[in-house]
């Protein structure tokens, strides 16, 4: 059974949530406030985070930040604020979607689905190869663990930043629009635009350029998108 802990202090809100996603065959734990609900998703143990922006003593985006430096799981932000600047930085710090309040209860459960879904295939699913690798330029990317190597220092990517740079690293040389970038990581189905490509784009090159303003991995073709040159 999958498990999903979700941080939410609203409890009329985090109530009808819960009874949806355990109607739907899914054990669920909760927390309503931001510093306990950090300490749970620490301990591991969950297959996708249920996110309120708006917490009491630590934040949703602190709270975020912080799971991304140990895991993939899918992370959802939950948020009454509509400024799309709150969703790109909630994109850009590793949420995998945001959802804005008042939202459908049933939508929300069927992004749950497919996010689960969506990791399973991209993680839980991977045959197992111990040398699984893509190596280009000084740049190792070790799929089976999810890691990224420069010149043979691990960088510490977030679950999208990764699946960004192995999706334009396995396609060398080719150039992708934002626009399918966006739906080949992402998805629409996912919360955003082309936008959180831009950010990630940029987040990548500051964590693998040696000088980002120079890329010598992702390169912008003007007017068009992007690729990985080789």
């Amino acid at each position: 059974m999958k498990r999903i802990l979700m941080i939410e202090d609203e409890q009329v809100i985090a109530e009808v949530v819960q009874d949806y996603l355990e109607a739907s065959g899914y054990a669920v734990d909760r927390a309503d406030q931001g510093d306990t609900g950090l300490e749970l998703a620490k301990k591991g143990g969950y297959d996708l985070l249920l996110l309120d922006l708006m917490l009491p003593h630590t934040d949703g985006f602190e709270i975020c930040r912080r799971v991304r430096e140990t895991s993939n799981v899918p992370i959802l932000m939950m948020s009454a604020r509509k400024e799309d600047i709150d969703k790109i930085r909630g994109l850009g710090l590793g949420a995998d979607d945001y959802v804005t309040k008042p939202f459908s209860v049933a939508e929300l459960v069927a992004r749950v689905k497919a996010h689960l879904a969506r990791y399973d295939r991209l993680v839980a699913d991977q045959p197992v190869h111990p040398r699984d690798e893509l190596r280009l330029k000084g740049l190792l990317l070790d799929k089976q663990a999810r890691k990224v190597f420069v010149n043979g220092k691990e960088t510490a990517l977030t679950s999208k930043e990764y699946d960004l740079l192995l999706f334009l690293a396995s396609h060398p040389n080719r150039v992708f629009t934002k626009d399918e970038l966006f739906e080949r990581i992402w998805g629409w189905d996912a919360s955003g635009d082309n936008a959180t490509v831009t950010v990630h784009i940029s987040k990548l090159r500051d964590k693998i350029e040696a000088d980002p303003s120079k890329p010598q991995y992702i390169e912008t073709v003007w007017g068009v998108g992007y690729r990985f040159q080789v």
